[in-house]
């Protein structure tokens, strides 16, 4: 990519930000620390630029709140910017590494969403934890009821059946507290399947109401998550 204007990368942190670029007109280097309080009002009193920054924790946020300034901002994969880092890993050596990256030919670069489709993201990222913790749930359950015989039916459905009996079977060998603890890791899955369905039951309703969603949920074979999710990922 051949730029003309000045390129600015940038490796975030929590804390400190770095910025790397050398001056177009007498090539001096420019290194420079920022905190996350004084970021924005650098870029706000500077000419426009190209900023890039590696697609990470925040790099959103930040993208937008930059366009906001007048800045072009690119978002590069960690996997085009990593060939470029040389030395020891620093902050400095990071940031050169994403500026360096910026300026590569056909360089690929992230999307930047909106706060609108980063919040539908959201959703279906905090879906796929709670998924995955139910999972984890049900298989620890599993395996816990095999040590005394219990082998249950695969899937919720045939677990949820076989739970009050096994329960029954076992009363009579094991403490109460074992039991019970039985139980509430139950309870526990029961809950998970409940938050699941609710942010489910949001996706749905935000679906509705996007013409988008709609149309590519009429798509044989494609659901109201799917759907959901392609328009959020690529607006």
């Amino acid at each position: 990519m051949k730029c003309s204007r000045s390129v600015i990368g940038v490796d975030t942190a929590k804390r400190v930000f770095q910025l790397y670029g050398v001056d177009m007109e007498t090539g001096e280097i420019m290194s420079v620390k920022l905190t996350r309080a004084t970021f924005l009002e650098h870029f706000a009193n500077r000419a426009s630029c190209l900023v890039a920054m590696e697609a990470c924790g925040g790099a959103q946020h930040w993208a937008r709140r930059l366009r906001e300034l007048g800045h072009e901002v690119r978002l590069l994969p960690a996997r085009q910017v990593r060939p470029f880092v040389t030395g020891n890993k620093s902050d400095v050596h990071d940031a050169r590494a994403i500026w360096t990256a910026a300026q590569q030919p056909n360089v690929r670069t992230v999307a930047i969403k909106s706060e609108g489709q980063q919040a539908i993201l959201a959703l279906h990222r905090m879906r796929r934890q709670l998924v995955k913790f139910r999972t984890a749930q049900i298989n620890g359950l599993r395996d816990l009821l095999a040590e005394y015989g219990e082998v249950m039916l695969r899937g919720r459905a045939g677990l949820r059946r076989g739970l009050p009996a096994a329960f029954e079977r076992i009363a009579d060998r094991l403490p109460a507290m074992v039991i019970d603890t039985l139980r509430d890791q139950w309870a526990r899955v029961i809950r998970l399947d409940e938050e699941i369905g609710e942010i489910a039951r949001r996706l749905t309703l935000w679906h509705r109401d996007n013409a988008a969603s709609r149309r590519i949920a009429e798509i044989p074979g494609v659901g109201v998550l799917s759907a959901t999710a392609v328009v959020a990922a690529m607006g």
